[in-house]
């Protein structure tokens, strides 16, 4: 009888820990400190050196990035063809191609194919 009362006790244990696991609080990246600040050109040759290396450098690390926006659209970014910005509310600012800009938000891969860092979560930094 004890050993049941101690697999059940186990259980219940081993379920909360499981679910406070899965469902943590998400991350508000706008209002974290940036473990990084980068300009586009630098982190982008860092990864043409070193892809491997560097994308475990900076996974899931909020990284600030300055760069030159060479493609707007409504929902993202790209800074210095290198750079990808996925932002997750619409771009209020007013912003055009060819202008300076700061954005921070999460690294979350490097994408081989098309040879971009891409970051979500992102906010334009003033």
């Amino acid at each position: 009888m004890k050993k049941k009362w101690f697999i059940l006790i186990i259980l219940i244990l081993l379920a909360i820990v499981s679910y406070n696991y899965i469902y943590k609080n998400h991350r508000d990246i706008a209002n974290e400190t940036s473990h990084f600040k980068l300009t586009a050109a630098d982190i982008s040759s860092e990864f043409a050196i070193n892809p491997t290396n560097s994308e475990i450098k900076y996974l899931n690390k909020t990284i600030e990035v300055t760069g030159t926006i060479t493609n707007l659209n409504p929902n993202n970014l790209t800074l210095n063809n290198k750079v990808f910005c996925q932002f997750s509310n619409r771009i209020q600012k007013t912003l055009s191609n060819n202008s300076q800009i700061k954005v921070k938000g999460r690294f979350i891969g490097y994408d081989d194919l098309l040879e971009e860092i891409k970051l979500d979560q992102c906010t334009i930094i003033q």
